[in-house]
């Protein structure tokens, strides 16, 4: 491959990048279960001539931990894959000290055939069940995230970071200005990396944790956006690191602070008519539309075990910290699980309120993609609508992991759509996570059990 194909395939933001630079380093990448970054790092001399790299299948069997969970597919012999770049990918890695750009690659086994469990592909494996149905679905994804103090001893609790006031944030300054200026110097950052990578940022505001951020980006093709949010993280964690602090996606890393959400709002396209299915065309409010909601309430509960992939994540299922632990849905109500933004006729969606930003990007919006793929297939109607606080509605999803993983484990129409060798090893590596945090005793149990029980 020339220099001049290189060019001509990559985005035009990665070609400003190196435009009369020599570019050092190329990252060919590709996500894991957990949405970790795999792969490898090779001189961009050596990278140009080839078209393809190999990794073993066994990263998809790795856990948070770093732990190996025996295969349930079968032998633990850790065959190559072969990983092709999806050169609509390429983005600079603009905090290295050398000029670096990321590629993500797509997984395929050495038949030619995509590996289901892969995160990536099980994303692009939903979006060809709605292409199939003559469907584009349309996502935005809201990204929420703390910024925090250096954290060097986990046993130490998280706390916010020092703003340039010498003061630590504050919580319950949702939306104030005031707040995002105390960590001006790494949102500037963050907007400066996310230009170089040529990223369109929809808003940046103050959430209500103490350092609590969300970034809004402009809504889109799925796995384009999956690409986004993956590189987001990392970009953000860089800026950080850059002002001494730490970006962290956790659900809840900081006790009596709110949790921190990936909002995912979607809509579904015609292709052939352009016109978005979930309103009629006079304007109103389609069957369809209430097919989707139906398809989120009688599924959902199924797929939190990939929405809420950590125990640490039903940690954010609480009553009076913002965050929807009902199923219910309504019109411009953040009290419920399932919103209905303010819109015009086209722009008519759905928000799932209940994702978290510790959530694999990819399967997350795999997830909710397919619930409302079944509710259009299945077109039940959804429950009533709920013109009051759904807070005090009864909880409606699982209060732990390993509740979750049973529901995801008996869910048969979901585990057609997701792919059963996927949901097998998904399964298999979460469950080999609960087991061993249920071996880690807390200073929550030493404190009140060691000489009181």
């Amino acid at each position: 491959m020339s220099t001049t194909d290189w060019q001509d395939r990559i985005p035009q933001a990665a070609r400003d990048y190196i435009a009369g630079r020599r570019l050092d380093e190329v990252e060919c990448i590709v996500a894991d279960i957990a949405g970790v970054a795999r792969g490898k790092a090779m001189p961009a001399s050596k990278f140009v001539h080839q078209d393809h790299f190999f990794l073993p299948n066994s990263i998809f069997l790795q856990s948070i931990t770093g732990e190996w969970v025996d295969n349930p597919m079968g032998a633990f012999t850790e065959p190559d894959m072969i990983l092709t770049p999806d050169w609509t990918t390429a983005a600079a890695a603009p905090w290295t000290a050398d000029i670096t750009l990321m590629i993500v690659h797509d997984a395929y086994d050495q038949k030619g055939a995509p590996i289901p469990t892969a995160p990536r592909n099980v994303l692009k494996r939903i979006q060809k069940l709605y292409e199939a149905e003559g469907w584009r679905p349309i996502v935005a994804p809201e990204m929420e995230f703390f910024l925090v103090a250096r954290n060097l001893d986990p046993n130490q609790p998280v706390i916010p970071p020092m703003g340039r006031s010498g003061r630590r944030a504050a919580g319950k300054q949702a939306y104030s200005m005031s707040a995002v200026d105390e960590y001006g110097k790494v949102i500037d950052d963050i907007y400066d990396f996310a230009e170089a990578q040529g990223f369109e940022i929809d808003g940046i505001l103050q959430e209500g944790g103490a350092g609590q951020v969300e970034i809004n980006l402009a809504h889109g093709d799925a796995v384009h956006l999956a690409d986004q949010i993956f590189y987001f993280k990392r970009l953000i964690r860089e800026a950080a690191l850059r002002h001494d602090c730490f970006a962290t996606f956790m659900a809840k890393p900081i006790e009596g602070e709110p949790g921190s959400a990936m909002h995912i709002h979607q809509s579904v396209i015609d292709t052939g008519t352009g016109r978005n299915i979930f309103s009629t065309p006079e304007g109103g409010e389609s069957e369809q539309f209430l097919y989707a909601i139906a398809g989120l309430q009688n599924h959902l509960p199924a797929v939190i075990a990939l929405l809420a992939p950590y125990v640490n994540s039903y940690r954010r299922y609480v009553p009076d910290f913002s965050a929807p632990i009902n199923l219910e849905w309504g019109r411009d109500n953040r009290t419920t699980g399932l919103r209905v933004p303010i819109s015009e006729p086209s722009g008519r969606r759905i928000e799932n309120r209940l994702a978290g930003m510790d959530c694999n990007p990819y399967l997350g919006l795999a997830a909710s993609m397919a619930c409302v793929y079944l509710g259009l297939k299945e077109k039940k109607l959804p429950k009533p609508e709920c013109l009051g606080d759904a807070y005090i509605s009864d909880t409606e999803i699982p209060y732990n992991l390993g509740d979750a993983l049973d529901l995801f484990a008996e869910n048969k129409a979901m585990r057609e759509v997701l792919g059963e060798d996927f949901c097998i090893v998904y399964e298999a590596v979460k469950r080999n996570e609960y087991k061993e945090f249920l071996q880690v005793i807390s200073p929550w149990e030493r404190e009140h059990l060691l000489l009181n029980v």
